[in-house]
């Protein structure tokens, strides 16, 4: 199938505007042009409650962002990670689709700032999303959540880091968790997949963009073979949390999200795999211009809301 007209349009729009790509800007600047993208997130959806908070991490405080769509009861909860290629993006690029995961779902989502690229290079983005995991399965009542109920996800390299949580987790005895949704993931960083060829150009994420955020991220090539790295280079994996993974069709990471769910799928753990036809990455976070984003959130919080069930509390039920 060839690319969705939304998209198409939204990749000519680009183009147009004679932007250089990513990868050529300094840092600052990279990161002030996918902040400017927002808006194309969608509206801002009211929740019941939004907060800052901190919590401990291995390098110093870890700042997170909780949405809660009731103020009161014990919800199910998705600890989530943003993508941007370990380098850019940050709580704000990622607010609003938190915001529509949270209403859907009916489940506290807490958004995670784990340290960036290249200031801060694998694994501190890894030892940051498993410390902030572990302290929210650890004081769930400090964030009204049910520490049975948890789940991680998140897109890009934010769903690298929710597979690599998911093994750490199980591997470390803890914590438990009960699902995980992988929205386009990066699993495996040298990839040479037919999707990795056929859609290395022209179709939003670059083959030179993503080796410039492996090389901002990776210390070494052989650091980037690891399982907390790549995550498809796992020797083991049973036990782990059942998954929805979402991979769009002109994606470079799409075969690899796919082939990492095959994987899972043979060591026994319940996968539900869908791929957007016509969608490129990252269009889960552009429903202001691409109307997929908006079906494939909503059935992202409908495999949220059918695996962690709804808020238990006196009287509330979501």
């Amino acid at each position: 199938m060839a690319l969705h007209p939304q998209a198409k349009a939204f990749l000519d729009m680009l183009a147009s505007s004679g932007a250089p790509p990513i990868e050529q800007l300094p840092l600052a600047e990279a990161r002030a042009v996918r902040s400017e993208m927002i808006e194309a997130g969608g509206p801002e959806e009211p929740v019941a409650e939004v907060q800052n908070h901190t919590v401990p991490g291995p390098a110093g405080p870890i700042a997170v962002r909780v949405y809660r769509p009731a103020k009161s009861g014990t919800l199910p909860a998705l600890v989530f990670f943003h993508g941007g290629g370990f380098v850019i993006c940050n709580l704000d690029t990622h607010d609003r689709q938190c915001r529509v995961l949270a209403n859907a779902s009916g489940c506290a989502v807490i958004s995670v700032a784990y340290r960036l690229a290249p200031e801060h290079k694998y694994p501190a983005a890894v030892d940051d999303a498993y410390a902030a995991t572990k302290y929210v399965a650890e004081h769930a009542a400090e964030f009204g959540v049910d520490p049975n109920r948890i789940a991680v996800g998140g897109d890009s390299a934010g769903g690298n880091l929710a597979t690599v949580v998911c093994l750490l987790s199980r591997d470390r005895g803890g914590p438990r968790l009960k699902f995980q949704l992988l929205i386009y993931p990066l699993v495996d960083f040298y990839d040479e997949s037919p999707s990795m060829q056929q859609y290395s150009e022209g179709h939003f994420l670059t083959r030179a963009g993503m080796d410039w955020f492996r090389e901002s991220y990776l210390p070494s090539r052989e650091a980037g073979l690891e399982p907390s790295a790549s995550p498809t280079n796992a020797k083991d994996f049973r036990q782990l949390p059942p998954a929805m993974i979402i991979t769009a069709e002109c994606d470079p990471l799409r075969d690899q999200g796919e082939a990492y769910g095959r994987k899972l799928q043979g060591a026994g753990v319940p996968v539900e795999l869908k791929r957007y036809e016509g969608m490129i990455h990252p269009f889960f976070q552009f429903a202001a211009v691409l109307d997929t984003a908006k079906i494939a959130m909503k059935d992202a919080a409908s495999a949220l809301r059918k695996a962690l069930g709804s808020a238990t509390s006196a009287g509330v039920s979501l």
